[in-house]
């Protein structure tokens, strides 16, 4: 059995703040920079996404690339793309979790996870924040 690792790149661009209401605004701001402020800023993000699957001999694919589409427009883009991702996304609301670039690329692989054919697992999410930041993560390491 032939396995595959396909990948495919989306873009969305989204905004969004570093901040723990549990700290004072001087220790945010020692920790996070202007990345805690008020306004939050902004990102063109590319996020990638490769799949791990036995290659199907009859089609030549480890997924079907319309399916891996459809399901990256509603878990990503639909979620993310021109939104500020705080306020967007319940998990990101201010006291969960801060919207960096590991924590995205693991929230955007847990949900890929659940949505894929059985036999297809995330191999690895990146998100890149711009030309020189970026997060791996990496899913089921597990044959089949």
């Amino acid at each position: 059995m032939t396995i595959a690792y396909l990948t495919r790149a989306i873009h969305f661009a989204a905004s969004h703040r570093y901040y723990r209401p549990d700290w004072s605004d001087e220790e945010n701001q020692r920790r996070f920079g202007a990345a805690c402020w008020p306004d939050g800023h902004g990102h063109n993000y590319r996020c990638e996404v490769t799949v791990r699957a036995a290659l199907d001999p009859a089609t030549g694919m480890a997924m079907d690339l319309a399916e891996l589409d459809g399901v990256l427009d509603e878990e990503v883009l639909q979620r993310f793309h021109n939104r500020y991702i705080n306020s967007a996304v319940p998990e990101f609301a201010p006291g969960a979790m801060l919207p960096t670039t590991e924590n995205l690329a693991a929230f955007i692989l847990d949900k890929l996870s659940r949505r894929l054919p059985r036999g297809v697992v995330v191999h690895r999410v990146r998100v890149q924040e711009d030309r020189d930041l970026w997060s791996d993560v990496y899913g089921a390491s597990s044959e089949g």
